[in-house]
């Protein structure tokens, strides 16, 4: 069975993610794409099992109606170079209240991991066979490289310099 980072542990993943051409939604947990999911929306909305992805140029805005009702949404990274999805990410988690499972998916490397759980993500799926399972147990050293990261962010919305008092300097 496949392998996934969430919540800050390796846990085994009973989701299928549905390639971007996918025409048909098989029984079971799965995530679909948004095309998929948008033509067959009536035919899938009482399933509880459902996720949906993004792709990087997809917006956030088009599952807006719809979170509550997802158990799973995936933005995918189609190489490491493309960074879109942090943005969409913050943008499920602020603007539109997304509490459920936000999963990255695809070109998802170790050096990512920290930065992706700050924009919102809380289930990290490098692409099938990147790391071995032991390798994935290796990586979550990495969602603690910074102890006390500078800017604010979804998981801590506040700056350093509002976390930590000063002390007054006698005149």
């Amino acid at each position: 069975m496949a392998k996934l980072i969430k919540n800050g542990k390796v846990v085994d993943d009973n989701w299928q993610v549905l390639p971007a051409d996918a025409t048909e939604v098989p029984a079971g947990p799965v995530i679909v794409p948004l095309a998929l999911w948008q033509s067959a929306a009536g035919e899938l909305a009482d399933r509880g099992d459902l996720g949906v992805w993004l792709a990087p140029d997809e917006d956030p805005a088009e599952l807006a109606d719809a979170l509550p009702s997802l158990a799973v949404v995936a933005i995918e990274f189609p190489k490491f170079a493309d960074g879109r999805g942090y943005s969409s990410a913050a943008l499920l988690r602020s603007r539109y209240g997304y509490r459920g499972e936000l999963r990255a998916i695809g070109e998802v490397l170790r050096d990512q991991f920290f930065y992706l759980t700050r924009c919102g993500f809380d289930a990290l799926q490098p692409a099938e066979g990147r790391y071995t399972d032991e390798q994935l147990v290796a990586s979550l050293a990495s969602l603690g490289d910074f102890s006390e990261p500078y800017q604010g962010a979804i998981d801590r919305p506040e700056p350093v310099w509002r976390r930590h008092q000063r002390q007054q300097v006698a005149a």
